[in-house]
């Protein structure tokens, strides 16, 4: 069974009222994923990193974060996690963009959602802070697909692990 944790990034939220970090758990859950940790961190960018850091120490096969993706200048989390992914995977923010950009219009185009590799192979997803992009990016992108994209780049991962022990 797959792990995965949950980064929600936000000044105003405590996991208490977090409903996009709740419905990402719950969507994991009904797929079969474990969700082995939660957190809130406000927008700041070493917070961000640290807290990312420390949950890829966990080796989770999925990190998912949710919040500050937008172009606000209390929207970080695009530039504090860019450094830490190895290998992105433009197709997802394209479709993302693709798929809201039907369901909300030109609204769309300011989100910076992203996902791809950390140096641990562990597959990173960057969400909006929206329960509805948040849906949007669950039902129609990352459950379908996190499986064979997990299963791409398994033995990287295995070695990675091995050397961490």
């Amino acid at each position: 069974m797959e792990q995965a944790v949950i980064l929600t990034i936000s000044d105003s939220r405590e996991l208490a009222d977090d409903l996009a970090g709740n419905l990402i758990a719950d969507k994991l859950t009904a797929a079969g994923i474990t969700v082995s940790a939660r957190q809130v961190v406000p927008d700041d960018i070493v917070d961000i990193q640290a807290a990312y850091l420390t949950m890829e120490q966990t080796n989770p096969a999925m990190i998912i974060t949710t919040g500050g993706t937008g172009v606000a200048q209390r929207d970080v989390t695009i530039q504090a996690l860019t450094p830490l992914i190895q290998k992105e995977i433009p197709g997802f923010g394209e479709a993302f963009r693709q798929i809201s950009f039907a369901e909300i219009g030109t609204r769309a185009l300011a989100s910076q959602a992203l996902a791809g590799f950390n140096y641990r192979h562990q597959l990173t997803y960057c969400l909006p802070g929206s329960k509805n992009a948040c849906q949007t990016a669950l039902t129609k992108l990352i459950i379908p697909e996190y499986q064979h994209l997990l299963n791409e780049i398994s033995d990287q991962r295995k070695e990675v692990h091995h050397h961490a022990h």
